[in-house]
């Protein structure tokens, strides 16, 4: 019979090191997820597009520009063609890159970190983010989402 500590370490072996991926290939039963680029000012991200319905029905208005205001100096707004079905969360901090459902009209898109007390419905979030704020700027900003090529 094993003792405590070899057991243990029998177990994590064999539950943690062998199921780590070389990377490449995904998984059998987990798909890739969906990426759609965000073009502002001739920059470009790609946005990891959430597994909900709310990201799926977003697809559909794709390609879609809009006009994005400025707010609280930290995010940008705008009024969808068509309504998305929300499912809303409290995330309790928003992160830098999160494009999020507001209601069920309007897409916001984070450029800061920070703490909230609202509730969202999460669409995807900005891959590389770390250029965001200077990208977005002060102000309304053009922003065109399309898919990927």
């Amino acid at each position: 019979m094993l003792n405590k500590p070899l057991a243990l370490l029998f177990v994590l072996v064999n539950h943690c090191v062998f199921p780590v991926y070389a990377g490449g290939a995904v998984p059998s039963g987990k798909e890739k997820p969906m990426i759609v680029k965000l073009t502002l000012h001739q920059q470009s991200y790609d946005v990891e597009l959430a597994d909900n319905p709310t990201a799926k029905a977003f697809i559909k208005q794709l390609p879609l520009t809009l006009t994005m205001q400025e707010l609280n100096g930290n995010e940008k707004f705008a009024a969808l063609p068509h309504p998305l079905p929300p499912n809303p969360i409290r995330p309790e901090t928003l992160y830098q890159g999160d494009l999020m459902l507001y209601g069920g009209h309007t897409v916001v898109l984070f450029y800061e970190t920070f703490r909230t007390s609202y509730s969202y419905t999460p669409i995807g979030k900005v891959v590389a983010a770390n250029t965001l704020q200077d990208a977005v700027g002060r102000g309304n900003i053009k922003v065109s989402f399309s898919m990927m090529k």
